[in-house]
């Protein structure tokens, strides 16, 4: 099943590392494997959010705007990085509220990467994944109550461990201890796991 990593095989992947790199100052690998991070979590708490239904309602209402239709998709290249920072800031408070902070220090601490560069990559990644959603609930007609099942469909959670771990970064208080299994989930050499790791088919590795 293709899932939201998929798109960072894609012309529009590669044009989101890029910016992300330039505004940062950090390596193209490390900028790959925040985004191998990041994006399952955006996701994972858009579905977790999704579950209630004014959650649903409430990320409903923001894809029906013309701003979240995917035209960013086509349209990355000529993007200003200050406003997908300043569009991604405003997503990521609204999804994952006070718990960005602890996620943005967990990637950081696993990627041995500054904090502040982390936050910049997340928020650059926020509209794409808004972008995605939007697409993809015009062109499949979902409505409020099918927001989760699309969610679940672009997170590709047919792989358990992996949606167990964004759950567990989601509950965790940030105080470091997952560091270990994000960089198993990201990396792969998690004992016993099936499926390879999150990266392992993008960086054609198990």
């Amino acid at each position: 099943m293709a899932s939201i990593l998929d798109l960072l095989n894609t012309q529009t992947g590669e044009e989101l590392v890029n910016k992300a790199s330039s505004k940062t100052s950090e390596e193209k690998g490390k900028v790959t494997s925040t985004l191998g991070m990041a994006l399952p979590l955006i996701l994972g708490a858009m579905k977790r959010n999704a579950k209630d239904p004014q959650g649903a309602e409430s990320l409903d209402k923001a894809l029906q705007s013309e701003k979240h239709n995917g035209d960013v998709l086509n349209n990355l290249e000529n993007k200003n990085p200050e406003e997908l920072t300043g569009e991604g800031s405003k997503i990521l408070n609204h999804v994952l509220g006070d718990k960005q902070s602890g996620i943005s220090k967990t990637i950081a601490g696993a990627l041995n990467m500054d904090v502040a560069s982390v936050n910049k990559i997340l928020e650059m990644a926020a509209p794409v994944v808004m972008g995605v959603l939007g697409q993809q609930k015009r062109k499949d007609n979902v409505d409020a109550s099918g927001l989760a099942g699309l969610l679940g469909s672009v997170l590709g959670s047919n792989a358990l461990h992996d949606q167990s771990l964004v759950e567990t970064l989601l509950d965790s208080d940030g105080d470091g201890s997952v560091i270990d299994d994000v960089a198993g989930m990201v990396f792969g050499g998690k004992k016993g796991k099936k499926g390879g790791s999150l990266l392992g088919g993008m960086l054609g590795g198990k």
